[in-house]
């Protein structure tokens, strides 16, 4: 890959070289020493947990560049490693990139952001064999787009709040009433919309200067009101939980997804209109057998996500299995054992000689 290097680690089972292995990539987090790699290897099949240039480097995240690095890794698989099957694991914020993976090997149809050019390699990606979402966000705009603070007035003040839309406010709940829902969920596409707006207008304005690009910072993305309200998309996730903990620290505090980004990584992951980082589009493209899993008790992903990501997928042979525990399977003790079990029942099923 030049100078943006990709890397990996290839996991098989001891003493045989697997003629099925799947492939796992997140769009900035390190999936090379994925949690279900061992789970996998001990049931017979190939697991590549593959990072893209952009492991660590959200901030500077171009879709059609992550995507031709998936695409070194299918090729690695089939022509280095001998695999004659290749599975697409979509896990959490991969399973949006996975499935426009899919979807952009199988028919190419993305524009680039803002008036760039799509690399040749970009039109030769090899498609993989099966599909499968586990623990999978809807998509990156999405995911984003319902975690926003629909509160925030001003961009730059990190602090700033619109009293009649603050979660926290305790004249609005929890628990939130179908109007203020609405509301709330229309405020934080308009939010996203003014980004994009900016962005738009930033870059032109940048152009007429010589400039390509820049950084900017995005505060408060830990308020889905479904953290606080467990009577919004009822699941077995304990209530005032995010990812990161209490949701209300986390909001107001440096982390979170998006809070660093570059006016086209904007437009190319997180925005609602111009980003092909949706997860239904793709889905809608993919024909190969799909499996959609997703457990009960997350946190950030919430029991009306898998359904309409199942929905999507163009795929006559698909499923959709509810399990039980956390975004990660940490808990109960055997979640992990059990969804490889079942992942790996439905590959053979496919895949007889896996």
């Amino acid at each position: 890959m030049g100078y943006h290097p990709c890397q990996g680690l290839y996991w098989t089972p001891e003493g045989r070289k697997p003629k099925t292995a799947f492939i796992a990539t997140h769009y900035n987090v390190d999936f090379s020493e994925h949690y279900l790699a061992p789970y996998m290897a001990q049931r017979g099949f190939g697991f590549l947990g593959w990072n893209t240039r952009f492991r660590g480097a959200e901030a500077w995240f171009i879709l059609e560049h992550a995507l031709i690095d998936i695409g070194a890794g299918v090729r690695w698989l089939r022509e280095e490693a001998g695999v004659e099957t290749v599975v697409l694991l979509g896990n959490s914020g991969g399973g949006s990139l996975m499935g426009a993976y899919q979807s952009q090997a199988t028919e190419p149809n993305i524009e680039p952001v803002a008036g760039g050019t799509l690399p040749p390699a970009f039109l030769d990606l090899p498609a993989a064999d099966l599909y499968v979402s586990l623990q999978a966000h809807l998509g990156r705009p999405e995911v984003l787009t319902a975690w926003m603070d629909a509160s925030v007035t001003d961009e730059n003040d990190p602090l700033s709040v619109e009293p009649s839309l603050d979660m926290y406010n305790p004249e609005n709940g929890p628990p939130f009433d179908a109007a203020f829902v609405d509301h709330y969920r229309q405020a934080q596409e308009a939010r996203n919309d003014r980004i994009t707006d900016w962005a738009l207008s930033e870059l032109e304005r940048l152009r007429a200067s010589g400039a390509h690009d820049r950084n900017f910072n995005l505060h408060r993305v830990w308020a889905d009101l479904r953290m606080v309200d467990p009577l919004l998309d009822p699941s077995e996730r304990p209530p005032n939980q995010c990812y990161l903990g209490d949701p209300r620290t986390a909001n107001y505090g440096p982390y979170g997804i998006g809070s660093s980004n570059t006016l086209r990584t904007w437009l190319s992951m997180w925005s609602l209109r111009t980003s092909h980082c949706r997860g239904e589009p793709h889905l809608r493209r993919i024909t190969a057998p799909a499996l959609v899993i997703q457990s009960t008790g997350d946190t950030g992903i919430f029991p009306s996500d898998a359904p309409r990501i199942y929905e999507a997928l163009a795929s006559t042979d698909k499923g959709l299995e509810m399990i039980q525990g956390d975004h990660y399977l940490t808990a109960p003790l055997e979640a992990r054992e059990g969804v490889a079990d079942l992942i790996a029942g439905w590959v053979r099923e496919r895949v007889p000689t896996a």
